[in-house]
């Protein structure tokens, strides 16, 4: 296998075809996945096939519902030159967007920004949720990006925030989606983006204004969060149209994206034909 290879388990074949292979149907019945797993007599990895990451996709790559979360970082909202948000500031990415973890960035304009982001996927429905009750709806936790094209985002007179982060490929997620017991602190994870090698963001989600609990109990308190929906709970500080001058993403340039305990994900930008 290639370096971007892995072992994995195909749970279709796995369960005998008791769940999937279409991954929402997996979302929808995530509780016996998680009680079939605590029995299931499989050995991993010996029992896994080869993968390359460049094959995945997103791990919920058909949600009902996508939110992503504007200003969540501390040291973001301090770059931005912004106070703190009294509430989540809510938009989404259109499913469109979705990406696997490996592979190519088509630029969709001259101004093309990163975001490293975690990304939560519910796996048991909310609504009215309480935040002390939240991670217990929460499926697992991925890496994401939410490339953000600045001049089609901040065209007036009203912001375009979902379009201008919206283009073919500015959500790659992946490469695996991470429950919540396995990483050693779930309210500070470390996470990262380099560009060409040099670290532009480097920050911990201890720095979020609204926390994964905080936010799935504010989204439900609205409306009803469905399993698979996912959410992108905001950028650290680091981003290009804070610099001075403004850094924007050019052709060859490569973005890896980072979460502690979860992985990586890494875009090579390529202009548009």
């Amino acid at each position: 296998m290639s370096p971007d290879a892995t072992a994995v388990i195909d749970l279709a074949t796995a369960s005998g075809g008791r769940f999937g292979p279409d991954p929402r149907d997996v979302f929808d019945a995530w509780d016996e996945v998680v009680r079939w797993h605590a029995t299931a007599d499989v050995d991993y990895p010996a029992h896994g096939d080869g993968v390359e990451l460049a094959e995945l996709d997103a791990p919920s790559p058909a949600p009902r519902q996508v939110f992503a979360i504007g200003l969540n970082y501390r040291d973001h909202v301090v770059e931005s030159g912004l106070t703190l948000p009294e509430a989540p500031t809510v938009f989404t990415k259109f499913v469109g967007s979705f990406a696997g973890p490996v592979g190519d960035l088509v630029l969709a304009g001259e101004t093309v920004d990163w975001e490293a982001e975690l990304v939560v996927v519910i796996g048991r429905a909310a609504r009215d949720v309480a935040i002390e009750d939240a991670w217990s709806h929460v499926a697992g936790l991925t890496v994401g990006q939410d490339f953000s094209e600045r001049t089609v985002q901040l065209a007036g007179p009203a912001p375009q925030f979902s379009l201008g982060k919206s283009f073919a490929g500015f959500a790659p997620q992946g490469p695996w989606l991470v429950t919540p017991d396995e990483l050693a602190d779930r309210d500070r994870i470390p996470i990262a983006c380099t560009v060409n090698g040099r670290t532009v963001q480097s920050s911990s989600t201890g720095q979020l204004v609204f926390s994964v609990p905080a936010l799935v109990a504010h989204l439900s308190s609205v409306l009803e969060l469905f399993p698979g929906d996912v959410i992108f709970t905001g950028t650290p500080a680091g981003v290009g149209g804070a610099r001075k001058p403004p850094w924007f993403l050019a052709e060859g340039d490569v973005v890896e994206t980072t979460i502690g305990g979860i992985g990586s994900l890494r875009q090579v930008c390529v202009q548009a034909t």
